[in-house]
C-alpha cells in the first residue's frame, strides 16, 4: 500500500512539474526568468519520476534530488540577478556557494556510503547532516528572497512561499530519518504529496501577474551569514561529537560534553566583544560588498535620529549623534561659530573637560574656504604635506580619540563643523566616508540653519509682543499725565477749597497705584540714554549701588581704587541688573559682594553670589538669551541688557558658575589712562 502511495504521489508530482515546464517556456508576458524556472522545475519533475520508477534510495534518485536543489539554487540566483544594474552582494553570493558545496558534499556521502555498505552507518548520518545544513540554508535564502519582496509581491510570492514549503519538507524528513537512524516508508509518501502541493502553488503563483522583482537588503546578507555560520556550527558540533564517539572509549560521554560546553562558551564570549563584532563588519564590508554603507538603511536611520519627537534629546546632540552612528564613532562635538572662530558646543558621549575655552579662527577660516573634511590622522603622520596642517589648532591633535571634522556648510557660509571620535576599529577614511559625511553635514547644516532661523524668529516675535505691550503703557501713562496735568491746573485755581484738595490727594493716590502696576506689568527699569565712554571712578559708583540696595539684602564692597572707561548711567544700570539677579538668587542670610581690581589694560568688577548657582548648558545657551528667565514672572532681559550694556562700552561679561554653590559675574572694562581721567574730570 505505501509503495503505490509514493509511486501515485510522485507519478503525479511530476506530471504537474512537466505541465509547469510547458507553460513557463511558451509564457510571453515579462516576468519571471523563464529558462532558470524552466530547468528547475524540469529537474523537480525528473526526481519525482526516479522516485517513482527507483526507489528515493537508489544513487540515481540521490543524484536527481542533488541537481533539484542545484536547479532551484539556480533560480533564485536569476531572481536576485534578474536587475543587470543591481547586482547581488558578494556576501550572499557566498552563502549560495556555500549552500551548492555542501549540497554536492551531501551527494558524495551518500555515493560513499553505498559504495562500503560494511561501514555505511557513520558515513549514512554525515550525508543526512548535510542534507538537513542542505535544506536550513536553503530556508535562509527563501526568507532572504522573502524579505526582499515589493510589497505588491504578485507571483512571486506563491513561489518562494512553494519553495520554502519544498525544503521544509526535506528538513523534516532528514530530522527524523537522522534522529530514528533509518527512513521510514512513510515519509517518501509525505515528500510526495507535498510535492503536489509545492507543484500547485507554482502554478497559482505563474498566473498572477506582478514584477518579480528581488530587492535585497544589507541586513538580510547579516542575517543569512549568520544563520548560515549557526548552521555550519552546529554541524562540526555533530561531526566532533561522533568523532569523540568513536575514539573516547568509556570516557567518551564526559569528552563530548566538556566540548560541547567549552566551544559553545568560547563561541559565546567571541560573539559578545563589540570590538570582534566591529571588526567582522568591517571586514565585511570590505570584502563582500561593492559599497561599503547600505545607502539606503543608514539615511532612513539618520532621518530618524533627526526627526525623533518631542520630549526626546536636543537636536544638537541628535545631530551628533546621527553623523557618529554613520561612522561607528563612539562621540562626537559640535563646534559652533563663536565670534571669528568656532568654539565648543554641545557634546554627545565627550568628556568636556578635554575641550579648550577660546575658540581658533583659523580651522572656521579654512572649513569655510575650503569645505574639505579633515582627517586629523592624517595630519599627525605626515604634519607638513597636508593642506590642512595649518588650520587644525594643536589641542585637537594633542587628543587621541580626535578623529575627523566634519564642516556644515550651509548656504556659502559656515553653521559649524562636528569633531568625531576615533571608531572601534581604526581605519582611514576612503571616497565613500568622504562623499557620504560631507552630503550628510549639508543636511545637518540645514537643520541648523533652520533651527536657529526659527528662535531668532520667535525672539522676534516676543519683542513685538514686548512693543505691543509697552504700547498699551503708553497709552495708559498718556492717560495719567493727562490727568495729572489737569489737575495741576486746577490746584491754582482751586488750591484754597478743602473739597478740591481732597479730590486731589484721591485722585495723586490712584495715579500712584496706577503708575505701580504699569512698572510692574513692565518689569524692568527705563533704559537711559547712552553716552560715550568716558573715565569713571568704579568705587564710589560700587559702593553707592550697595548703599541703595543694603536695605534689602545684606551686600557687602572690597577693592582697590580703580577707574575705567564707561558711561557711569550705563554702567549703573549694569551693575544693577547683575546685583537684583544676585539678590533674587541668594538666600536671606547669604551676602552678596561687589569686588574691583584693577590692572594694566582692565578693570574688573566682581559680582559674587553664593546661591543656587546654574548648569552648564544654562550658562551657555539660555543665560543671554532674552526672556529667558529662571525667575517665575521674570521678564529675561537683565543678563540680556547687561551684556548688552558692557559690549557698547567695549567691554565684556564672563561667568562662573556652579550648581548648588554659588555664580560670579565678571564685568571686564578698559582702564582708563591718565588723559582719559582728565576729560572725565572736565566732563
Amino acid at each position: 500500500m505505501l509503495a503505490t502511495l509514493v509511486l501515485w504521489s510522485h507519478a503525479l508530482a511530476a506530471l504537474l512539474f512537466g505541465g509547469l515546464v510547458l507553460r513557463t517556456l511558451r509564457a510571453t508576458e515579462p516576468g519571471a526568468p523563464r529558462r532558470p524556472l524552466a530547468a528547475a522545475l524540469g529537474l523537480t519533475a525528473l526526481w519525482a519520476l526516479a522516485v517513482a520508477g527507483i526507489g528515493s534510495a537508489d544513487s540515481v534518485t540521490r543524484l536527481a534530488e542533488t541537481l533539484r536543489d542545484l536547479g532551484w539554487i539556480g533560480f533564485m540566483i536569476a531572481l536576485q540577478r534578474h536587475d543587470r544594474n543591481a547586482r547581488p552582494p558578494l556576501a550572499l553570493g557566498t552563502v549560495y556557494g556555500v549552500v551548492v558545496l555542501v549540497a554536492l558534499a551531501s551527494l558524495l556521502a551518500d555515493l560513499g556510503a553505498e559504495a562500503n555498505a560494511a561501514a555505511a552507518t557513520d558515513p549514512v548520518e554525515t550525508a543526512l547532516l548535510l542534507r538537513m545544513l542542505v535544506a536550513v540554508a536553503a530556508l535562509v535564502l527563501v526568507q532572504a528572497l522573502h524579505s526582499g519582496l515589493p510589497r505588491e509581491g504578485g507571483g512571486l510570492r506563491w513561489v518562494v512561499l512553494a519553495l520554502a514549503g519544498l525544503w521544509g519538507t526535506d528538513f523534516l524528513v532528514f530530522g527524523a530519518a537522522y534522529l530514528e537512524g533509518h527512513y521510514r516508508p512513510e515519509s517518501a509518501v509525505v515528500r510526495g504529496a507535498a510535492m503536489m502541493v509545492v507543484a500547485l502553488a507554482i502554478a497559482a503563483g505563474l498566473q498572477r501577474k506582478g514584477e518579480w522583482k528581488v530587492e535585497v537588503s544589507r541586513a538580510v546578507t547579516y542575517q543569512s551569514l549568520s544563520l548560515v555560520a549557526i548552521g555550519a556550527y552546529f554541524t562540526l558540533l555533530a561531526l566532533a561529537t561522533s568523532a569523540i564517539a568513536t575514539i573516547g572509549g568509556s570516557n567518551a560521554r564526559v569528552y563530548q560534553t566538556a566540548f560541547v560546553l567549552g566551544s559553545t562558551v568560547a563561541i559565546l564570549t567571541l560573539v559578545s566583544n563589540s570590538w570582534l563584532r566591529a571588526w567582522v563588519k568591517v571586514k565585511l564590508a570590505k570584502h563582500f560588498f561593492r559599497h561599503r554603507y547600505d545607502y539606503r538603511a543608514e539615511w532612513m536611520r539618520f532621518t530618524e535620529t533627526l526627526g525623533a519627537p518631542e520630549g526626546a534629546a536636543p537636536l544638537d546632540e541628535r545631530i551628533l549623534k546621527a553623523i557618529a552612528d554613520l561612522t561607528q564613532s563612539p562621540a562626537a562635538v559640535l563646534l559652533v561659530p563663536e565670534g571669528a572662530g568656532l568654539g565648543a558646543g554641545a557634546s554627545w558621549n565627550w568628556d568636556r573637560a578635554t575641550l579648550p575655552v577660546s575658540a581658533d579662527p583659523a580651522l572656521a577660516n579654512h572649513l569655510e574656504t575650503t569645505g574639505r573634511i579633515v582627517e586629523l590622522d592624517a595630519i599627525r603622520r605626515d604634519d607638513t604635506s597636508s593642506p590642512d596642517t595649518h588650520a587644525v589648532p594643536q589641542w585637537m591633535l594633542d587628543l587621541p580619540e580626535a578623529w575627523v571634522v566634519v564642516p556644515l556648510p550651509h548656504m556659502g557660509a559656515l553653521a559649524g563643523a562636528i569633531l568625531l571620535a576615533r571608531p572601534l576599529i581604526d581605519r582611514a577614511l576612503d571616497w565613500e566616508d568622504f562623499d557620504l559625511l560631507k552630503v550628510a553635514g549639508r543636511q545637518v547644516a540645514s537643520y541648523l540653519a533652520e533651527a536657529r532661523a526659527q528662535e531668532a524668529l520667535a525672539e522676534a516675535q516676543r519683542f513685538d509682543e514686548f512693543n505691543r505691550r509697552f504700547a498699551f503703557i503708553l497709552h495708559d501713562i498718556k492717560n495719567l499725565v493727562s490727568q495729572l496735568t489737569l489737575t495741576a491746573r486746577n490746584a491754582e485755581r482751586h488750591a484754597d477749597k478743602p473739597e478740591f484738595r481732597a479730590d486731589m490727594i484721591a485722585t495723586l493716590q490712584d495715579s500712584s497705584e496706577r503708575m505701580n502696576a504699569l512698572l510692574a506689568r513692565l518689569s524692568q527699569h527705563n533704559r537711559v540714554r547712552s553716552e560715550p565712554p568716558r573715565a569713571v571712578e568704579v568705587m564710589p559708583l560700587v559702593d553707592r549701588l550697595a548703599a541703595n540696595r543694603r536695605g534689602q539684602h545684606p551686600v557687602a564692597t572690597l577693592g582697590t581704587p580703580a577707574v575705567a572707561l564707561a558711561d557711569p548711567a550705563a554702567l549703573e544700570q549694569l551693575l544693577d541688573h547683575l546685583v537684583q539677579n544676585a539678590i533674587d538668587a541668594s538666600p536671606a542670610n547669604e551676602p552678596v559682594t561687589l569686588a574691583v581690581s584693577a590692572e594694566a589694560a582692565s578693570v574688573t568688577i566682581n559680582v559674587v553670589d553664593r546661591g543656587c548657582g546654574m548648569s552648564p548648558g544654562f550658562v551657555r545657551d539660555r543665560l543671554f538669551k532674552p526672556f529667558v528667565s529662571s525667575k517665575p514672572g521674570g521678564f529675561g532681559i537683565g543678563a540680556f541688557e547687561a551684556r548688552q550694556l558692557a559690549e557698547a562700552m567695549g567691554g565684556r561679561i564672563e561667568v562662573n558658575s556652579r550648581e548648588g554653590k554659588g555664580t560670579r559675574f565678571r564685568v571686564i572694562l578698559r582702564a582708563a589712562h591718565a588723559s582719559d581721567f582728565a576729560v572725565g574730570r572736565a566732563a
